[in-house]
């Protein structure tokens, strides 16, 4: 049986225990919540370099080495990530050294040495070149589609800067930024596996119990909605059209949650999917095609994504949108929601197997406000109708919502009808 535990420290630290008995391995993460929309304006990717430059030593681990040596010391391979909202520090571990885990991810937060900025931002402006095209425009879908979503705000800029803000990172922003952000009531440190809430407890007081720090929330800048549809085409030296129709959605927490995640998956959750069944099984255009939920604070977006050859780029498009409209309009068949469901709920039982997926589930889910349980998801989605899906799809596939990119050798005259494809899309009130 899974059960999750939550004690905040003095220090407004709080600490979350998911108890896993069945499991052999723990996982242990810190979450913070400091992302990309944190950055000062004219330090986009600051979050994301401050991530990597905790790899590189701290005062008591002198380099990225020891670092590497001391968790794998107790069965651990550590990694992080950086997203719009929140930064993640985790590691696989052996749960009879939660603590020293705890040690290690502690001095990497509370004294890094933050030496070898040079190097990292080579190492990081490598990383971004894989966005940019020969011409040094963005071609990540992801970036221009968040660029068009949310227009002068924070949510547009690129987790990971651009090569201008990363070489113009300095030791003083550095810090600042770990000062401002990097402090207990800002941060959740999860254990799960088989481990045991009290002594988990007792170790993160004994190792974070002594961390003070200051810092304020910045404020959210209002959000700019467009009342049409657009579309960016940016061209690169690709065989294939790299495509996203990305429309805005629904904030994190929203009660309609639940009928977007089925509606997800209803589209292109799968190999019975519609899009999957329309654009690969039907008409041969596409390998794959997928799409992912973004949820923030007071926003959020679905996107679908998928590549196909430059000749049946409209084709995509128009077939993609004719989908879109029609699970709006027609009443969704009992048995492949039911299908769906299913598929969904077993899913969400299958994670019970999974250190890391638990450890997301009630340490980010603490971190974030919007804890749910297993048991919890699985019963909305039971009660979920067809009806509370199609609700959720007109409005998040609203056409004013719509934000279309493409990336490839696309000509002028594909342009022009998928600019068309789209306008008729609008006109048809979908």
């Amino acid at each position: 049986m899974i059960r999750s535990f939550t004690h905040t420290l003095l220090n407004s630290l709080r600490v979350v225990c998911v108890e896993m008995p069945h499991l052999h391995a723990a996982e242990l993460a810190v979450y913070l919540k400091v992302g990309g929309r944190n950055d000062p304006p004219s330090r986009p990717g600051l979050s994301h370099f401050l991530e990597h430059m905790l790899f590189r030593g701290t005062a008591d681990f002198g380099s990225s080495l020891e670092i590497e040596n001391a968790f794998e010391a107790i069965g651990g391979a550590p990694n992080a990530s950086t997203d719009a909202e929140s930064t993640c520090y985790y590691s696989r571990i052996h749960p009879d050294h939660v603590r020293r885990g705890m040690e290690i991810f502690a001095s990497m937060l509370l004294r890094p040495t933050l030496s070898g900025i040079d190097v990292e931002k080579r190492i990081i402006t490598e990383e971004a070149r894989e966005d940019l095209n020969e011409q040094g425009e963005e071609i990540n879908p992801d970036t221009i589609a968040s660029r068009l979503l949310w227009p002068r705000h924070p949510l547009g800029r690129p987790t990971i800067g651009t090569l201008e803000s990363i070489a113009g990172i300095t030791r003083e922003d550095l810090l600042s930024h770990l000062q401002g952000f990097y402090r207990p009531g800002n941060t959740v440190v999860v254990v799960s596996g088989p481990v045991r809430s009290h002594e988990v407890f007792a170790a993160a007081e004994e190792v974070f119990g002594g961390w003070q720090a200051g810092g304020a929330d910045a404020a959210r800048p209002f959000i700019n909605r467009h009342t049409t549809p657009r579309t960016c085409f940016v061209h690169d030296s690709d065989s294939q059209m790299n495509l996203q129709l990305a429309f805005l959605g629904i904030r994190r927490g929203d009660a309609r949650f639940t009928p977007l995640r089925l509606l997800r998956r209803l589209l292109a959750g799968g190999a019975s999917s519609r899009l999957y069944l329309r654009l690969r099984e039907e008409l041969g255009i596409v390998y794959s095609v997928e799409a992912a939920i973004g949820a923030y604070d007071e926003t959020g977006c679905l996107a679908v994504d998928l590549s196909t050859a430059p000749e049946t780029l409209a084709q995509a498009v128009e077939v993609t949108l004719q989908e879109l409209a029609r699970i709006t309009a027609e009443p969704i068949p009992d048995a492949e929601l039911e299908r769906v469901r299913q598929s969904y709920i077993f899913d969400l039982e299958y994670s019970r197997d999974s250190a890391y997926e638990m450890g997301g589930r009630y340490g980010w889910g603490e971190l974030m406000q919007v804890v749910r349980s297993i048991e919890d998801d699985q019963h909305e989605a039971r009660t979920t109708s067809g009806e509370d899906i199609q609700e959720t799809a007109r409005a998040v596939f609203a056409a004013e919502n719509l934000r279309l990119v493409a990336v490839g050798p696309w000509k002028s005259g594909m342009k022009k009808r998928v600019r068309e494809l789209v306008a008729g899309y609008a006109a048809r009130g979908c």
